[in-house]
């Protein structure tokens, strides 16, 4: 049987707007088609081990200086599993920690761990509402999402954007980019949750990190979400 390592890191820590979901989203996808899963939550203080994908959700500033400091002391293995190409995903504060740093207005700066080269200074402004981009990386060629965010994100070297604003601010309000990948690192504002209304996505993880292209499932009820929002303004 064919078996996929997921880790969900600090759950208890970055898991709002239901980034749960995720997780729940690349289980159930895997098990529907015979695929055996190894789901593992990484806490404070836990090692962290080879695996598949590994997922890291959003939170408050409060939370994001913890982990934050808790991922330095990891930061040279997640690099090495970058480099091996394991997958990544990371939803808002998630994904600011896998760049170089996230600045606050106060405080001092929250060092990521430089998975992707981009970095994330405080806004004036709370980004609010549904999202909707065009991306080339998947066949229907649109991804849905809400953000949340008053964080700016930018983008620098190789690292890529997953696609540009159709409705929205993604990053930062500015570019109409939204979200980074860098190899199979992938980062991005949209919650709630992202890969159940974006099954074309979910599959496109798992193809990265299986190694081959699963077989199709019946997502009627997923793509209904998907369109239900596609185009849609807050």
């Amino acid at each position: 049987m064919t078996r996929i390592k997921i880790a969900h890191l600090y759950p208890k820590l970055l898991n709002i707007y239901g980034d749960g979901g995720n997780i729940l989203a690349l289980k159930k996808r895997c098990e529907w088609r015979g695929i055996e899963v190894e789901l593992d939550e990484i806490n404070i203080g836990d090692k962290i081990k080879e695996h598949d994908i590994y997922f890291i959700g959003g939170g408050q500033d409060l939370q994001q200086i913890e982990v934050s400091k808790e991922l330095q002391k990891h930061k040279d293995f997640l690099t090495q599993e970058r480099d091996r190409m394991a997958v990544f995903l990371g939803i808002c504060g998630g994904y600011q920690l896998m760049g170089h740093y996230y600045q606050p207005h106060n405080g001092e700066k929250l060092l990521g761990i430089s998975l992707l080269d981009a970095y994330t200074v405080a806004g004036d402004n709370r980004f609010i509402g549904n999202v909707t981009i065009k991306t080339d990386l998947i066949e229907n060629g649109t991804l849905v999402g809400f953000e949340n965010h008053s964080g700016l994100t930018y983008l620098e070297g190789e690292t890529e954007p997953i696609g540009t604003v159709l409705i929205g601010n993604g990053n930062n309000g500015g570019d109409k980019l939204e979200g980074a990948r860098f190899k199979n690192v992938f980062g991005t504002y949209l919650h709630g949750s992202f890969l159940p209304k974006n099954p074309q996505f979910a599959d496109y993880l798992l193809e990265l990190a299986l190694g081959f292209k699963p077989e199709p499932l019946d997502d009627k009820i997923e793509n209904l979400a998907h369109n239900a929002l596609r185009g849609k303004k807050y």
